[in-house]
């Protein structure tokens, strides 16, 4: 038998014999991220930019994969899974396709990286992830939870593990698969299979999968937000929404402390980061409304996914979507000034709930009463933006349980009412925000400000809204506030920006139809009061 080169001095002494692998011709263990960058660009995975950041593509796969996700049903996961939700496949198909990765990684370069997910040491979950690819180990050592200490990170054992192989594909006669992509989780042996798509999200979304499993069960709401804090930690402010809807954009806000751009658990203790980086978009980022995310694009140890650059100057072009809309960049959070390194915030003072309304018909901001909110969270309805799924190349009205059903392992009924349970315990303000279109819909109207979106989430932030004048809307009940500082009266009632208000009226009857309809499926599971809160077409 060949002996294993271990490169790095971060081995852990839970070797990965313990996951099946062996007879791996070269393991990169816990490599720095300068050893990564290098080993990237002399494999010929990604071109070094202009400032420092590293330039991947990630072929044909842009986006997730939604319809190639799977989950392992068996004993573990029986009882406790949304199989509605989540396509199952059974423990015999994923342990052949086990066996092949296996073979497939033997005599093979592999990279590991022992992390944490959950900046909560109470909650912290230890990671691994194995990939053939140097570029993916960075990613997942800037999305994650890094441990400093080498002593620690010889004893880590890791309590979920991804093995990453984008360039295998499955064979769908043989491995069960709908196609050669693959992404199959099994709660019962904690592991995780992903291969033939180079999208390093994929990672990313998965980790996130697990820790929307194993959170809930240890008392800790999981959520699909971002956060940030004001003066103090008791200023704690929470985001909701789908990608595109500004989640990361809006919580890099200059004036406040970013605790995390998309991933979050909410324990009696408050609020703490999942990750350990940011995943942002990139497409059309502004130096002037966006800056510091554009400023990590200019920063050694980010990773820009399918951003155009000059191969000769190797300067970017964030302006150019001819590879994908769902440019993306991954960066340590550290790369934001005004960060909290602890990844830890307070109890919630307010709950913003994003969404991309493509139909132009929700105000940019509405208030919530708890019931009305609990409406919207299970409902979670947005617009899937252009490039974040395969297939997708314009913006699509959707609802999403809880604003990410797609990592959502357990019945929206379980995150519901642990959400439902803190709003009355710590009576939290909460807000919807439309960051979608204005004046018409997709096609005819303009999509929302950022500068006016940023002035009205700083009124409500900052207790300004608690003073103006609301009124009701008519259909969905939610109040809208007449005036707010920094931004014009007109455009704080969408129906006074659409100039056929016939047309208005007949949208928002349709859009509200779409509520009702949808929400029948949840009916049964919550009280009458959020039943109530339906709007009234």
């Amino acid at each position: 038998m060949s002996t294993v080169e271990i490169i790095g001095r971060g081995k852990s002494h839970y070797g990965l014999e313990h996951h099946g692998l062996t007879n791996q011709k070269a393991i990169y263990w816990n490599s720095a991220t300068e050893v990564l960058y290098e080993e990237a660009i002399k494999r010929g995975e990604g071109l070094l930019a202009h400032d420092g950041a590293l330039v991947v593509r990630t072929g044909r796969h842009t986006g997730r994969s939604a319809k190639d996700k799977y989950i392992v049903r068996n004993e573990e996961s029986e009882a406790r899974v949304w199989w509605e939700n989540n396509a199952a496949i059974p423990q015999s198909v994923f342990d052949a396709l086990y066996l092949r990765v296996s073979a497939y990684l033997q005599n093979r370069d592999v990279f590991v990286q022992d992390c944490y997910a959950g900046a909560d040491p109470r909650y912290r979950v230890p990671i691994r992830v194995v990939t053939e690819t140097a570029w993916h180990a960075l990613f997942a050592r800037t999305l994650f939870l890094r441990e400093y200490d080498a002593q620690k990170l010889a004893q880590h054992v890791p309590e979920f593990t991804v093995i990453h192989v984008p360039s295998f594909l499955a064979i769908p006669e043989i491995d069960g698969t709908k196609s050669p992509t693959f992404v199959v989780l099994d709660f019962a042996r904690k592991l995780v299979l992903i291969g033939g798509t180079h999208y390093a999200g994929e990672i990313k979304k998965s980790i996130f999968t697990l820790m929307n499993y194993v959170l809930p069960q240890r008392g800790v709401l999981s959520m699909h937000c971002s956060a940030n804090y004001g003066k103090s930690k008791d200023d704690t402010a929470i985001f909701f929404g789908l990608s595109g809807t500004g989640k990361t954009t809006l919580s890099a806000d200059s004036t406040r402390t970013l605790i995390g751009d998309d991933e979050h658990g909410w324990s009696d203790n408050g609020v703490f980061n999942i990750e350990g980086g940011c995943y942002a978009k990139m497409i059309r980022l502004s130096p002037v409304t966006e800056p510091e995310i554009f400023a990590a694009t200019r920063h050694f140890g980010t990773v820009l996914e399918n951003v155009v650059l000059d191969e000769h100057s190797r300067i970017l072009d964030l302006d150019d979507a001819s590879i994908t809309e769902n440019t993306r960049g991954a960066y340590p959070v550290t790369q934001i000034a005004n960060m909290t390194r602890d990844g830890l915030g307070g109890i919630p003072r307010h709950i913003v709930m994003l969404t991309c309304d493509a139909f132009g018909i929700l105000p940019p901001i509405a208030r919530l009463t708890r019931e009305q909110a609990m409406y919207h969270y299970i409902s979670g309805y947005t617009a899937k933006v252009a490039g974040t799924e395969m297939g997708i190349t314009e913006p699509v009205a959707t609802f999403s349980a809880c604003f990410g059903a797609p990592f959502l392992p357990l019945h929206p009924s379980v995150y519901a009412r642990m959400l439902g349970e803190k709003i009355t315990q710590h009576k939290v303000n909460i807000w919807l925000m439309n960051t979608g279109w204005t004046g018409g819909p997709y096609g005819v109207g303009q999509r929302m400000s950022l500068p006016y979106t940023r002035a009205i989430l700083h009124a409500a932030l900052d207790g300004h809204l608690d003073q103006v004048e609301y009124i009701k809307n008519p259909v969905f009940g939610f109040e809208v506030p007449v005036t707010c500082p920094g931004v014009p009266d007109s455009i704080l009632n969408p129906r006074n920006t659409w100039e056929d208000k016939a047309a208005f009226d007949a949208q928002e009857k349709r859009l509200a139809e779409m509520f009702v309809k949808n929400f029948a499926k949840f009916e049964s599971m919550v009280e009458p009061a959020i039943r109530a809160a339906a709007p009234r077409p």
